[in-house]
Order: C-alpha cells, then structure tokens, then sequence
C-alpha cells in the first residue's frame, strides 16, 4: 500500500517499476528509460533511485533522528514547566508560540505534537499556533490528536469550534451501515485538515468485550470484531480521503480489561489465538492501510514470556505485530506518561526498552528531554545500534512525505 512504501521514489526508479506515487492516480509515461553509456560513471544515477526519505536520513545528525523519534505534548517546549504541568490535560496550556519554544525545538527537533483541549482556544488560535510551530521545524511535524468523535474529542467539544458533533462510535456501529463510520473519518478529517492537524489517533480499534471495561466503552463500534472491523476500515477509508492520517488503537486490543492504564498495570489472560479470534480481528483487517498502529501497554503473561508491557515488548512488536501479521508501517507507543509505565519505568528506562522492543515514535513520555537523552546516550553508548535508529527515522519520513509534508 501507498502509506507503507519505502519512499515516494525519484522519477527514474518510478518510470523502472512503473508505480505512481499515488494509488489513486495512474502513470501513462512509458518512456524507454535513458540508455547509460558503458564507460560512464553511472554513480549519479544510482544516488537518483534513492527516496527523498533515504536521501533526508543520510544527511542527518544524531540528535535529529532521535528527535524525529518523539510526538509531544507543545507544553514540553517550555522547558521551565514541571512534569505536572505539563502532563495536566486542561490547566496550563500552551497556545501560542513564545521565544523559549522556538529555541527548543531548535535544541531538540522533534517529530511532532499532541494537542489537547488546553492548547486549543478558537480556530484562528489553533490554525495560527500550529502554523507557527511548522514554520519554526527544518522537518515537518505530526501535528496529532484525540478526535475520535464522541468523549474522546479535543475541538469538537471545546465551545469556540462549530464542528459536526458524534454522539459515539458505539451509536455509529449500531446502525451497522460502514457508510457512516467512512463519513465519520471524513467529516473529522476535513476539520482537522483545515486547521494544519494532520494525524488523528483514530480510530479505535478495541472491541468493547467487557461491560465492566472502563476505559473503552462507547469508544468502541461494539462487541462484534467482524462489525468493529468494517467500521474502522471505512473510517480509515474517511480520514484518508480528507488527507489525514491514521492510528488504529490499541493493539493487541483493550476491550477485555477492567482496569485503566492510566493509573496502573492492567493485564488480560487471553492466549494469542484467541485475540485472532477477536481482539485482533479490527487490526489484522487495516494492517495495510492505516498509517500508524498504536501499542497499549497492557501486560499479556499468557503471550509473552517477560511480563512487561506490550509497548516495551519485542515478543508482541516485532515477533507479532511485525513478523507474524506483516505489519511495515509506523508503530507508536500510548501516551508514555500513563501509570502502567511511570509506576515501572523512568523516563529513561522506558524510553530505551521501547525503541529496543520495536516501536518507531515515543508519544508523550514523563519527561521528554530525559528520554530523548536516554535514546541519544543508549546509542553513544552501544546498547541501541544507530541502525536500529534509521529504521524507524526512516519509517517516519516516507510516512511524512506520503503526506507531501
């Protein structure tokens, strides 16, 4: 699929394969492609095959492919706030760019931002402040948020933005018509894409299996993994066609928990195949086509052998999500400030184990500039390769330039 080739290729290796960069428009050149004399030095040539991608990341430093590992709240970039204050969801929102920002992301370039309802005043705010902060980065941010459509939603329940409202996604998968999720992504996408946010962390693909489930509920389009599925796929289809990008969330699956990651450890003891057989089902179906798959950090001690989360396990990232259901694209940490993390790990720690285990973008750790740290001396140091580094940098930036950002 389009959102997962490894770069949008220079002309001369599209006319080779003869793919059009974008699924939904075709090519027509078949032009014989240009003979190289044998005594040339065709190195020239074989430097064009490269992705801009490619290119980008052979030209970066260190700290800026650490950097493109991280998806922040705007808050971190006032380096003066506490943890606190920052990871506050509604008191103490930055909204505007200051002086002290800009030369933050100067000193750490970060991927990209998480906005949330305290960072969000009016649409003129809103446009203006994510301009700014696009303007101020060498390499385009994610500008990310929740805007699920019902509980979960940053600008449709803030009262400054007259915006479509959804009830919830549990309402939308009762009428079991898929044309109503797909209008969902694409009535979300367009408000968000006329803003500057260009990723949601929608849909949610979890299947609300347990009614004393307290963090999924009517976020989930039901209980039903063959209806959940056709819903987020044509939800997918909706943020898609606005030009916004995709998460699913939040795999393995966190419809049969009680308990709330947020405060704590939650854990299931459902086997491998029986997620296949429901859980996963919604996630195995838009494997190919959602851009981004966000990893919970709920413990599966009956899956994976070391007990940990599944945000920090390489069993359930790279031994499941990746070899055994294929999965290339961008993988993406829940919010690294939850308790089932910061009650375990520090900053740091979790930081690392993450990157080792397989995930591509750290969202919103406890402390940003000690994970960022944490990253940039693991690899100094030998415990993490750079190699292992460039695969998820370079990951983000096909992401990013199949996006044109």
């Amino acid at each position: 699929m389009k959102r997962f080739i490894y770069g949008l290729l220079a002309l001369s290796l599209l006319m080779l394969s003869g793919c059009s960069i974008n699924e939904d428009s075709s090519s027509n050149d078949s032009s014989p492609l240009p003979q190289v004399d044998a005594g040339e030095d065709n190195s020239s040539s074989i430097v064009e095959t490269e992705s801009r991608a490619e290119k980008l990341l052979h030209g970066m430093t260190l700290e800026e492919k650490v950097g493109q590992l991280f998806i922040i709240r705007p808050d971190d970039l006032e380096l003066n706030l506490t943890s606190e204050q920052i990871n506050d969801s509604t008191n103490d929102g930055a909204v505007e760019l200051d002086t002290n920002m800009q030369e933050t992301l100067k000193k750490y370039p970060i991927g990209g931002v998480s906005l949330f309802g305290k960072n969000i005043l009016n649409p003129t705010q809103l446009t203006t402040f994510i301009s700014d902060m696009q303007k101020q980065s060498t390499i385009p941010l994610f500008v990310s948020i929740d805007e699920e459509g019902g509980t979960v939603s940053r600008i449709a329940k803030s009262p400054n933005f007259d915006v479509p409202k959804f009830e919830s996604m549990q309402k939308i998968g009762e009428t079991k018509n898929v044309a109503k999720a797909k209008d969902v992504g694409f009535t979300i996408g367009s408000y968000l894409k006329s803003y500057g946010v260009n990723l949601d962390f929608a849909p949610v693909a979890d299947i609300n299996t347990n009614p004393k489930n307290i963090v999924i509920g009517n976020r989930s389009f039901g209980n039903d993994p063959d209806l959940v599925s056709k819903m987020v796929f044509a939800e997918i289809s909706g943020l898609h066609e606005a030009g916004i990008m995709s998460c699913v969330k939040h795999f393995p699956g966190h419809g049969d928990t009680k308990g709330d990651t947020h405060t704590g450890e939650v854990s299931i003891e459902k086997t491998w195949e029986e997620l296949k057989k429901c859980e996963l089902v919604p996630f195995i179906n838009s494997i190919d086509t959602t851009d981004m798959v966000m990893i919970s950090h709920i413990t599966i001690p009956n899956i994976t052998s070391d007990g940990i989360p599944a945000s920090l396990s390489n069993e359930i990232i790279e031994g499941k999500l990746r070899k055994e259901l294929g999965y290339k694209g961008v993988v993406i940490s829940d919010a690294m400030e939850m308790g089932a993390i910061t009650k375990k790990y520090s900053s740091e720690e979790s930081a690392v184990k993450a990157v080792l285990a397989g995930v591509d973008i750290i969202l919103m750790p406890e402390s940003f500039v000690e994970s960022y740290n944490g990253i940039y001396d693991a690899v100094k140091n030998g415990v993490i390769s750079e190699t292992r580094i460039d695969d998820s940098v370079l990951r983000i930036l096909n992401l990013k330039e199949s996006y044109h950002l």
